[in-house]
């Protein structure tokens, strides 16, 4: 399809890598990345790329550290290769959530991620859904920041859904995404404020909205250890919903959220494959996923011919 683009991906997603180069009709470049024995990883292009657009796939997800130095070392390899613009597709931005000094003496890594990404010869960062939008600002080369709510709504939610359901949001944080769906959906909007009394106390939620009789959708970026999530989903099922659904675009599914999301009231968990499902999560029959390939691969494709990217989602 295209002349002058490559697709390369590492080791963190080839399953997402190989559907967006199915959507652009363009195979995916020739690289080997690989580790000596002793942990180093290696990366070695296969084909010319003097003069290419590369995009080099890869989200940084667990192992991190493992796939940001991936990242970080085919990106100079493109570089030192001649490559005439590297555009990193980061679908899920690890570090993400830490974006600010919250105590002293801590770090602000999400910035250092950012600082070692430009190093490494980058021109462009692509990205879903980040835990912070700030973190577009600590890159001083143009970042492309895309929402996964309309493959949300196209994929799932307008299909199972209509306006007599209500959009909820787990926490203070996230009114404004919960705001978005409800929108888009017209469908009512409700906020769960969680507060710890003291420590060791238990959490006290507190609902802010009218949830009795309806179905709701809790929207999130993220979903980790599931503990905020399925938390919120027992406080509107004690508040009278009849049933309750999650929708995030990162299954980060790590620790016990698995077995936090089997023994609670969800009904289902939808996440996007920006991170590749552990094997327990694909056995979780509660746990569905749906793809971001479109709009990453439409993303590539207006970036690549110079068109409008923000008309993705505006």
């Amino acid at each position: 399809m295209f002349k002058k683009v490559c697709l390369f991906s590492g080791n963190a997603n080839p399953e997402l890598a190989q559907a967006i180069a199915a959507y652009l009709e363009a195979p995916l470049g020739k690289v080997k990345v690989q580790r000596f024995s002793d942990g180093e990883t290696f990366c070695e292009i296969n084909e010319n790329v003097r003069g290419v657009d590369a995009f080099v796939i890869q989200p940084t997800s667990s192992p991190v550290n493992d796939h940001v130095m991936e990242l970080l070392i085919m990106a100079d390899t493109l570089r030192r290769a001649s490559a005439s613009t590297i555009t990193a597709v980061i679908p899920y931005y690890g570090y993400a959530r830490q974006d600010r000094k919250v105590a002293p003496r801590t770090p602000i890594t999400s910035k250092l991620v950012a600082d070692l990404i430009q190093a490494s010869g980058v021109d462009r960062v692509v990205s879903i859904d980040l835990h912070a939008g700030q973190i577009q600002g600590f890159f001083n080369i143009p970042f492309d920041h895309l929402y996964g709510m309309p493959i949300m709504l196209e994929d799932y939610l307008k299909k199972n859904f209509d306006s007599s359901a209500v959009v909820v949001s787990p926490d203070a944080g996230g009114v404004e995404r919960a705001r978005a769906y409800s929108k888009r959906l017209n469908a009512g909007l409700a906020i769960i404020d969680k507060r710890r009394e003291r420590a060791n106390v238990s959490e006290v939620m507190h609902l802010i909205g009218d949830v009795k009789g309806k179905e709701c959708i809790i929207v999130d970026d993220m979903i980790d250890t599931a503990g905020t999530l399925t938390g919120a989903a027992k406080a509107l099922i004690d508040h009278g919903a009849t049933k309750v659904v999650a929708c995030a675009t990162h299954g980060v599914l790590s620790g016990p959220a698995i077995q936090r999301i089997m023994e609670s009231p969800l009904t289902e968990v939808v996440v996007s494959d920006t991170i590749p499902l552990s094997p327990a999560a694909k056995t979780c029959a509660k746990i569905k996923q749906v793809s971001m390939a479109r709009l990453l691969g439409e993303a590539i494709k207006r970036i690549h011919s110079s068109d409008s990217v923000s008309s993705l989602f505006a």
